[in-house]
């Protein structure tokens, strides 16, 4: 019956999207639906999007295991990057009238800076796409006891959200995106407020705080605080040049809409993360057995199994509503997101051979590759399921890339006018010279400076160096 449940849902958040699917009739529908949004639309697309499968279930796993202190990246560094992007960001680019972020640093700089930050900006996707995939694939796990395997659940789960992204783009994105939001904060404050009932708040709050859960820091000393900084601005900087939140933003229908939308979208993110938390720590009241049984051998598990068995069945339904509208919202938004920058900024120019691609042929080639990158998600989830990686990591390590090779040559591009062409080449050099060597032989990090934060510090001196220093007859501002 529950599996039943669920099934109907998909085919419903399906129906929507293939309904929204009417308004595409050229690329700036698909990319960015006619940037015609309205703020309630475009905040909930921003909470939706990011209110994945690791806040559900990789950010409270990660809590019951290390804390606060394990939350820098995400719900910490997520909110910040949302916030920054919308004071900052969000009004100056969508007065340039782009189609993706790549090309701003065509815009700004040149087609070679473009074709290798729409390079990592791609690539930083695999990661964050996998998670909701991988996630789903969980679900369907969970739902069937086990008669679908989670390898099975991930071809499953990769092929709903491909059927509604592909023909639908940024209109199917926006309109399931809403849906599936009213489904996510109804849904999940009903299952809270049954916890509520059986556990109340005081007692969770104040056995995480004597277990010493709510310690930021586990030691204050500059190793820590590094480290701290590090995971905090990985997510906060490097999520900044990322086309999902450009998309959202380009997709508002005038400029306030673009800054406040975003803006809602990060607060209401950062606040309403703490439900999933505090469901999943009331286990310890509810069900302690299923703390033992799950906490070190794969803490993910532990929501969706204490709901699956102590709850009725509506509960049930409800909340496995919300998971999955919380992983498909996700999914669909970071499937489009690279694969419009991979078919605009990196496929366009050498298909086109130097010549107008018309507006179809863009759309048709846009669409094969949201299919190609959806099967190349898939395998990568596959892998990432043998190595036994946590949804939390993988959406960790999705912006190490974009923080060390974007993220320095756009916020110069639009803050210091000396930037230059010269400077942003330098700074993406120096900045992976540092980080890939790091990754690769010290992983950990040196002192607490993580690899790709060494990378982003880098990447700030490379781009003040070759701009300071620019030769003569270097392209300027």
């Amino acid at each position: 019956m529950l599996l039943a449940f669920v099934i109907l849902y998909l085919l419903v958040s399906i129906a929507i999207g293939v309904w929204a699917a009417r308004r595409v009739h050229n690329v700036e529908d698909y990319y960015a639906a006619g940037r015609s949004l309205p703020i309630w639309i475009v905040t909930a697309m921003v909470f939706a999007t990011w209110f994945g499968a690791e806040t559900v279930l990789g950010i409270p796993a990660t809590f019951m295991e290390e804390g606060l202190g394990g939350l820098a990246s995400d719900p910490f560094g997520a909110s910040l990057c949302l916030i920054l992007f919308g004071l900052f960001f969000a009004r100056r680019l969508y007065r340039m009238h782009l189609l993706t972020i790549a090309d701003y640093y065509r815009s700004r700089y040149d087609r070679r800076v473009e074709f290798v930050t729409g390079i990592a900006i791609a690539l930083s996707y695999l990661g964050w796409v996998s998670a909701q995939i991988t996630a789903l694939g969980l679900v369907f796990n969970v739902l069937s006891d086990g008669t679908i395997s989670q390898a099975q659940g991930i071809l499953l789960g990769a092929a709903v959200v491909l059927i509604y992204t592909l023909y639908g783009g940024m209109w199917s994105v926006a309109l399931t995106t809403f849906f599936q939001m009213i489904v996510i904060v109804l849904g999940l404050l009903y299952i809270a407020a049954l916890i509520v009932q059986r556990t109340g708040i005081e007692p969770v709050l104040t056995h995480a705080a004597q277990a010493a859960k709510f310690e930021l820091l586990p030691e204050f000393s500059a190793v820590a605080l590094l480290a701290f900084l590090s995971a905090l601005l990985t997510m906060g900087f490097g999520s900044i040049p990322q086309q999902d939140v450009f998309q959202r933003a380009n997709s508002s229908k005038n400029e306030a809409v673009a800054v406040w939308g975003t803006v809602l979208g990060g607060l209401a993110y950062f606040l309403f993360a703490a439900v999933p938390i505090y469901m999943t720590y009331a286990a310890h009241f509810l069900d302690p057995a299923l703390i033992e049984r799950w906490l070190g051998v794969d803490a993910q598990m532990i929501l969706p199994e204490l709901v699956k068995g102590d709850f009725p069945l509506i509960a049930q339904v409800i909340f496995y509503g919300a998971l999955l509208s919380v992983i498909m919202s996700t999914a669909s938004g970071t499937l489009l997101a690279p694969s419009v920058t991979l078919a605009e900024n990196i496929l366009k120019p050498w298909l086109a051979h130097g010549q107008t691609m018309t507006g179809e042929r863009l759309l048709k080639l846009t669409r094969w590759v949201v299919a190609g990158f959806a099967g190349l998600v898939t395998l990568y989830s596959l892998w990432s399921l043998k190595q036994a990686t946590t949804i939390h990591q993988m959406v960790e390590n999705a912006y190490k890339v974009t923080l060390v090779i974007a993220f320095v040559p756009l916020a110069a591009g639009l803050y210091w006018r000396r930037a230059n062409t010269l400077g942003a080449y330098c700074a993406m050099g120096l900045g992976a010279a540092v980080w890939l060597p790091l990754e690769l032989f010290a992983p950990e990090g040196v002192w607490g400076l993580e690899p790709q934060f060494a990378g982003f510090l880098a990447a700030c001196v490379g781009m003040l160096a070759g701009s300071v220093l620019r030769p003569r007859g270097a392209r300027a501002p």
